[in-house]
């Protein structure tokens, strides 16, 4: 799915009822997107079983982390702050996983509590072992192959850090009989990818891995399903992958008479295109009749970072504020921070590259509407850069009202954990 359903929702007419009524930057997001993305989800095709949890790290606000649980969605935490969240949230621990680079000095309690570990190094297994002697516990294990776009995104291979070697196993038997810990649950996680076949081969790899994993009864593939931001972008299709896994789990029992449920942990499949920020032209400028016309903005990378991280292209409309199409032209749009990388149209997966695009010729004062921001934008920006407050954000619920589920910062919010120590 690309975002023309999310830009028919946030219609040029609602975009400017918002801003005449928020202060922009302002996020925007739909509650019906995310109903319909948690649908998608849960249909993906499985033979035995099928488990959706949310890598709330995508987009970590309360409201967004409840719809998706109210439709049936668990979640996978990225920290122990996450987990925490999740639970001040009123997600059930049982629904919660966490899947760290770092593993927090309270795994023990959140393990009792109920919470699910997944260890994601051999350090970190040997950490619960000591604190959860006897417990039940995930393994992440990093498979020797990765799919993501660029090496920003890709997570599995020789140049990722996440997850256990494969070829480390034996270790991690040596460290579950010392301490009588019983692997219920394997992991793995590719990256983002919308390629089936990578998608097969990898579940084939971990499929084969489970086989040294006696006590296994679920296999997470992890997350990184790709979607289309913008046209010229190929989204992951789940029915298209779903089906070859399912004949790979089917495979698996045949040969073992083992029957694994199967989990998945998307973050921008579900969120990502139900989002988007409305924001305004604040200024017009040009470096000559053969340089580049630029659109500056009230937002940037304090808000939006994917473009100047990675190259992330978002689909980008602007309005006028007279509401009469005018002629078009090229702009490279840019952000309102004192950053040369602040740039928000960057050639695809290359953040150093420019890319002017053709968009309504513009006035200062006219709204730029930014989307597939749903995801990794609000929880990954720049905060507080330049001393831009956070912005607000706001959800279209299903009935069309408008509501504000984060309140914009104010300055005082901001400096409210500085001391002053100076006379």
């Amino acid at each position: 799915m690309n975002n023309k359903l999310f830009n028919s929702i946030l219609s040029d007419d609602l975009s400017r009822q918002i801003a005449h009524g928020h202060e922009t930057p302002v996020y925007v997001y739909s509650e019906e997107v995310l109903l319909r993305q948690a649908r998608l989800a849960k249909a993906m095709p499985n033979a035995y079983g099928l488990k959706v949890r949310y890598a709330m790290k995508a987009n970590s606000n309360t409201s967004v982390l409840r719809i998706l649980y109210k439709a049936g969605i668990s979640i996978d935490a990225s920290s122990g702050y996450e987990v925490e969240r999740a639970l001040l949230a009123g997600i059930a621990p049982s629904d919660v996983q966490i899947t760290a680079q770092e593993m927090p000095d309270n795994i023990g309690d959140l393990y009792r509590a109920g919470v699910l570990v997944n260890a994601c190094s051999l350090a970190q297994l040997e950490k619960f072992g000591k604190v959860s002697p006897g417990g039940e516990v995930s393994v992440r294990v990093n498979p020797g192959l990765g799919s993501g776009h660029t090496n920003r995104t890709n997570v599995g291979g020789v140049s990722s850090s996440f997850g256990i070697w494969h070829e480390y196993l034996d270790h991690v038997f040596d460290i579950c009989r010392r301490y009588s810990l019983t692997i219920t649950r394997a992991h793995t996680h590719i990256g983002s990818g919308a390629d089936p076949g990578v998608w097969e081969k990898v579940a084939l790899m971990s499929l084969d891995m489970c086989r040294s994993l006696p006590d296994v009864a679920i296999l997470s593939l992890g997350g990184g399903f790709k979607i289309a931001r913008n046209e010229a972008e190929t989204g992951a299709d789940l029915q298209a992958i779903g089906i070859p896994l399912r004949a790979a789990f089917e495979d698996f029992y045949q040969a073992t008479g083992r029957k694994l449920t199967q989990e998945i942990e998307p973050g921008s499949f579900l969120v990502g295109n139900a989002g988007g920020i409305i924001a305004t032209v604040t200024d017009l400028v040009d470096t000559g009749e053969d340089g580049y016309r630029f659109i500056k903005l009230d937002t940037g990378m304090n808000d939006i970072i994917r473009p100047g991280m990675y190259g992330g292209v978002h689909d980008i409309r602007t309005l006028s504020a007279s509401g009469i199409q005018a002629e078009k032209t090229d702009y490279l749009v840019v952000g309102h921070c004192c950053e040369s990388s602040d740039i928000l149209t960057p050639m695809p997966g290359d953040p150093d590259g420019l890319r002017p695009i053709e968009l309504n010729k513009v006035n200062i004062g006219d709204l730029v509407v930014i989307a597939g921001a749903g995801a990794y934008c609000a929880s990954m920006s720049a905060k507080n850069y330049n001393a831009f407050p956070e912005s607000a954000e706001l959800m279209i619920r299903e009935d069309g009202s408008v509501q504000t589920v984060r309140r914009r910062q104010t300055l005082e919010q901001l400096m409210q954990n500085e001391i002053n120590v100076i006379d």
